[in-house]
């Protein structure tokens, strides 16, 4: 492979190119579904190939090729640089300009206890039947779904600076799900999240910490449970957010907003823009004292934690918002000069055919010195809510709704009925400079979304979030219609 790469760096320079890189690619993937006590859905797949940048007159251009010659290669590598000429001559302002990187040679592995491709398959369906058995019971259960994935990637990144850096990385993932129904009403649990279950940067050891079948008959049985449980009020009350549903409250609120990319319009045409314009760097209050966010693409266990991004930055932990205080962004080589910094490292392709964009790593709520318990003790009307069941948002990345599985009435500090179909709104910085008290390192959890989209043609990245309960007040809830 190094050959292969030297002779993509070759010939981008001898064609003039002022930088230029090379990705490959080899990515395994296994999806299991089941369903109703049977297999729905069981696949295998691997793809392999190499992408290549090339800058020339201060314009990018890309081209890729599954085919690993050297004739390819060197073919490839000339389309990028065509490529990049054309785009020269339709530039609108400035040259692209990329801030400086140390050049590395090296190689990252992720920490793997057990090799989730290593476990029969016939052991993991297994297991997901045993848990479908399990949320059986109850004959108002009409749907039981139990899934379970894993994906290897080994990478080869090395760019014409000097760069050659190897990576591999194993993530693998699991969740069950069961719907209720009765006279018209139909409800939904999940564990230990929904949309597929939680992920991380891990092997089977993930799998087999989740437990699945300790949680089946509680998830069967609050599904129905919801089917006669309370409607959630309308009004304006405290909120407590369990830490699966803040992940996505993170994700869409904070996560995005910070990508430098959508904040200069690069994103406005398919997934929006931002709020958190560079004015505001520095200055803007984001959130209340309590809040403290981070980018950290370092975390032990974090399915957006990596070596190094995909223009070579190493993995760094970056704080976001410094006790309610907006302060960094997420930032490539090229957009972090435009702010006179170098890139934090979120530059990140989803595959070997795709150009890195700005995606995130692993974007947390630090945790604070409450519990969850003593939140609830000091709250006197309110809801807790919990697994998220629906989100909307506005391509600033400003007014928000979401709907959670389940929720609990607070009356008087004591925990009360369960409501269903609980939704809640607001605006993302008054939301979050309502934020008064968040639960402790013993209950922050991190979670992985696998499925987060952005770009043009759609890319999909695996990103983390780490959170604990935390309490906002005066939130307008039960908005939605039912």
């Amino acid at each position: 492979m190094k050959e292969l790469t030297q002779k993509a760096l070759d010939v981008l320079k001898e064609l003039g190119a002022s930088y230029g890189d090379i990705r490959i690619v080899e990515t395994r993937t296994q999806t299991i579904r089941t369903k109703n006590g049977n297999v729905d859905a069981l696949s295998s797949s691997r793809s392999k190939g190499f992408g290549i940048r090339a800058l020339y007159d201060g314009a990018w251009g890309f081209s890729s090729s599954s085919t690993l010659t050297e004739d390819e290669v060197v073919k490839v590598a000339r389309e990028a640089v065509e490529i990049a000429k054309a785009s020269a001559t339709v530039k609108r302002d400035k040259d692209v300009v990329l801030s400086p990187v140390k050049p590395v040679v090296s190689r990252w592995t992720s920490p793997v206890k057990i090799d989730p491709f290593s476990v029969k398959t016939e052991d993991k369906v297994a297991l997901l039947l045993e848990a479908d058995k399990l949320m059986a019971d109850r004959k108002e259960v009409k749907v039981r779904i139990g899934s379970m994935a894993c994906q290897r990637e080994d990478k080869i990144f090395a760019s014409t600076e000097g760069s050659y850096i190897e990576q591999t990385k194993v993530e693998t993932g699991a969740g069950i799900e069961a719907t209720a129904a009765d006279r018209g009403e139909l409800q939904r649990r999940s564990y230990p999240t929904s949309f597929g279950g939680n992920w991380a940067t891990a092997g089977y050891e993930i799998v087999e910490k989740m437990k699945l079948l300790d949680h089946a008959e509680r998830v069967s049985r609050e599904a129905v449970e919801l089917l006669s449980a309370k409607q959630c009020p309308s009004g304006v009350m405290d909120l407590i957010i369990d830490s699966s549903q803040l992940a996505l409250q993170i994700h869409e609120s904070c996560g995005h907003p910070i990508e430098l990319d959508r904040v200069f319009g690069q994103e406005a045409s398919f997934a929006g823009t931002s709020f958190l314009t560079t004015e505001k760097l520095g200055t803007f209050q984001y959130g209340s004292e309590e809040v403290t966010i981070t980018a950290d693409a370092t975390l032990p266990g974090g399915l957006g934690s990596f070596g190094f991004d995909d223009e070579g930055v190493p993995a760094q932990r970056v704080t976001i918002v410094d006790k309610g205080i907006f302060k960094n962004y997420l930032t490539s080589r090229e957009t972090a000069h435009e702010l006179g910094q170098v890139s934090n490292g979120a530059m990140r392709a989803d595959g070997w055919n795709r150009i890195p964009i700005i995606r995130m790593t692993n974007i947390s709520l630090e945790p604070g010195d409450w519990t969850l318990d003593e939140m609830i003790k000091d709250t006197k009307d309110g809801i807790l809510v919990a697994t998220n069941k629906s989100w909307s948002i506005d391509d600033k990345r400003l007014n928000f709704q979401f709907g959670t599985e389940i929720a609990w009435e607070i009356k008087d500090g004591s925990l009360g009925a369960m409501l269903k179909n609980p939704t809640y709104t607001g605006i993302t910085y008054e939301f979050w400079r309502s934020c008064d008290a968040i639960a402790g390192k013993d209950e922050w959890e991190l979670w992985g979304l696998p499925n987060c989209g952005k770009g043009e043609p759609g890319q999909v990245a695996h990103v983390g979030h780490g959170a604990s309960p935390a309490r906002f007040r005066r939130v307008k809830v039960g908005v939605g219609k039912w």
